[in-house]
């Protein structure tokens, strides 16, 4: 399995594997691909931290980051959103998504985001370090059930201290 960058080329391919592993994903909206194409074309859109795993020049799973703002009471945090992630059916558990996760996760510090956020589903994204926003005192300010708002610090206290909101669309 390889991990790289995506390019503008694979752009159509990915549309449609995005649409077919979330077509058998647990938690799916059926518009996933097209938030991919809404999140490109928004200005939070970060090219060089969207990834596929590749095996054999085909793509088994893709991970974005976009940027995340946080509300503080003295300014803005910005930090990244994981948004989605997925992983072709016949890959899953394999350790492809978590491979996915931590090479994101390790370039977006590099690039100098210290925190990540996400929705979705404590238990699985707990293994990755990420807890409820309210457990770093901010403030889940979105429609979404605040057991799937999710934090984590890419460096540790990166989130200590502060007193903040978030609103995920």
């Amino acid at each position: 399995m390889k991990i790289r960058t995506v390019k503008s080329t694979d752009y159509q391919n990915l549309y449609t594997f995005i649409q077919i592993a979330f077509s058998t994903a647990e938690v799916k909206d059926g518009t996933e691909q097209d938030f991919v194409l809404n999140l490109r074309a928004g200005d939070t859109f970060i090219p060089e931290l969207e990834f596929i795993a590749e095996e054999d020049h085909e793509i088994i799973g893709h991970i974005m980051m976009t940027k995340q703002s946080i509300q503080l009471e003295d300014g803005i945090l910005t930090g990244v959103l994981v948004a989605p992630l997925c992983v072709d059916i016949n890959h899953r558990h394999q350790g492809i998504g978590q491979a996915l996760m931590h090479y994101a996760h390790k370039r977006a510090l590099e690039m100098g985001y210290t925190t990540s956020f996400l929705v979705g589903n404590p238990d699985y994204y707990g293994r990755f370090g990420y807890r409820q926003t309210n457990e770093f005192n901010i403030i889940n300010d979105s429609d979404i059930p605040n057991q799937f708002v999710l934090a984590c610090e890419l460096i540790p206290n990166a989130l200590k201290n502060i007193k903040g909101k978030i609103m995920i669309h």
